[in-house]
């Protein structure tokens, strides 16, 4: 086979470690950016926190940090000993002094126990032997974050066998979990399903006529009731749609997830921090970074010092000196990168967050969702002059905070569609109709999708049934069978 040679045209797009680094910083909202700026302080002695000193009398050698002479043994320091010294370690010395008047950006997070946890402190107060606890500690254990015990009970009995040599019967593991675990706080842990979950909560309740009937339906009638056939059951029963209403409000009472609570109430509350904050001025709307977006970073007077001391050695460096050099300019390098990403990330997320504003001025003015315009990543990134791809990372987790609460930028983004009219509107302008018809529907007769898409046709909205279906369900909504009431 012979060789050919051939004069080939090739255009290649070949991203820099830089911008790689701008990338990947855009998309970090700014409790993350405190975290990668703190990260990348630690790991580079070169980067400080602080405004860039100017005063021409920081280098003066023959004065310190206070003013006062440098002593005879500091004149006679070396820099060669210290940078031939292995064994200096590379510690930073930093004190961080605040004023009463600094910007306050800790977090408080609150520590609290867990479900599980919890449910072995009521466990404890139980008098039982300790084979027995030691199954319930199991069965404990073995419950979901809801408060379901999701396993089979012969696989408990195996666990318990293999694990602890704990030798035990399904008979037993059953009597312990209904007598037991079943009276523990909150009412319903332990349960296999929802009916069951039900039942322990309601078997709780002052046995009224209305919760008999209430147990009646959920031992008897389980299927019938989830299904709201309520003629099935009225009929059944013997008794009228008031005392069914009534038995229905005591079940809907009922917790369907009892260890949801005590999760909820045990995981640390999570804050949202605004990365943009609008500021109505007249008639113009102020867009403004959060200032912890724009911390105060600066290269390292002494590392830059040092690179100049570097370029004044006369002769030939030594190995020593030529590595040494080689790691100071490496992180002043590193440090001055990290610097202009930092300064190039609030002018994209500015320049994206004034274009989202003048893209949807008249909902900023007004607070009114439907009149938020149809806008998706191509119209901001055509704006701004930017990849699509930019944009996105620019939206990604970020928030702002305006006159009409703290809103997650990828709420303003919407598919659009065409109206009657001719005029393209925003699908959150349609879901927002769609939630207005849904909330003065008649219960006893809820609107199915085939009607709804009619009732929105004769707003003026040309949509199909699935179409209705798929917004319905994207706002959680359930089928008209199940929103269902007497």
């Amino acid at each position: 086979m012979a060789l050919k040679q051939s004069l080939q045209q090739k255009l290649l797009q070949k991203l820099s470690p830089q911008q790689i680094q701008l990338m990947k910083m855009l998309q970090l909202p700014t409790i993350a950016l405190e975290a990668r700026i703190k990260e990348e302080i630690e790991s580079n002695p070169a980067l400080e926190e602080g405004k860039e000193d100017k005063d021409e009398d920081y280098d003066d050698p023959q004065e310190d940090d206070y003013g006062d002479e440098i002593s005879d043994a500091e004149k006679e320091f070396d820099f060669s000993d210290y940078m031939d010294d292995d064994a200096t370690p590379e510690y930073r010395y930093q004190a961080n002094n605040y004023s009463s008047d600094d910007e306050e950006r800790t977090i408080p997070i609150g520590i609290t126990t867990t479900f599980h946890e919890r449910l072995l402190d009521q466990l404890h107060l139980r008098s039982m032997s300790e084979h027995e606890y030691l199954i319930c500690e199991h069965l404990i254990g073995s419950l979901d974050d809801s408060g379901y015990l999701r396993r089979e009970l012969i696989a408990v009995v195996d666990d318990l066998a293999f694990s602890q040599g704990i030798m035990t019967s399904e008979e037993e593991v059953e009597r312990l979990l209904t007598t037991c675990v079943h009276d523990l706080e909150p009412a319903g842990v332990g349960a296999r399903d929802l009916q069951e979950c039900l039942l322990v909560q309601m078997r709780r309740q002052e046995p009224t006529v209305t919760v008999k009937t209430a147990l009646v339906i959920l031992e008897h009638n389980y299927t019938a009731f989830v299904k709201k056939h309520y003629d099935k059951i009225t009929h059944k029963l013997e008794i009228s749609d008031d005392d069914l209403r009534e038995a229905i409000d005591e079940i809907t009472h009922l917790n369907p997830k009892p260890g949801g609570s005590l999760n909820e109430s045990s995981r640390p509350v999570e804050q949202v921090i605004p990365d943009f904050t609008l500021v109505h001025e007249g008639d113009k709307i102020q867009v403004l970074l959060n200032g912890r977006n724009a911390p105060e970073l600066r290269l390292s007077r002494k590392y830059s010092d040092m690179l100049e001391e570097f370029s004044q050695i006369k002769g030939q460096p030594n190995k020593a000196q030529k590595e040494a050099m080689m790691f100071v300019k490496q992180k002043l390098d590193s440090a001055k990168w990290f610097v202009d990403a930092i300064k190039q990330r609030q002018n994209t997320l500015i320049r994206t967050m004034e274009a989202i504003v003048m893209y949807q001025k008249a909902y900023f003015e007004t607070g009114d969702e439907t009149k938020l315009k149809p806008m998706i990543l191509k119209d901001i990134a055509e704006i701004v002059r930017m990849d699509i791809s930019t944009i996105s990372r620019v939206s990604n987790s970020k928030y702002v905070q305006s006159s009409y609460g703290t809103q997650a930028l990828k709420y303003f983004f919407s598919e659009s569609l065409t109206n009657d009219e001719g005029e393209e509107v925003s699908t959150r302008e349609v879901k927002k109709i769609l939630e207005e018809l849904l909330g003065v529907e008649d219960k006893r007769k809820p609107l199915t999708d085939e009607r709804l898409a009619k009732e929105l046709k004769a707003k003026g909205y040309n949509i199909a049934r699935r179409t209705v279906a798929k917004y319905r369900e994207q706002l959680d909504i359930p089928v008209a069978r199940l929103r269902k009431e007497l």
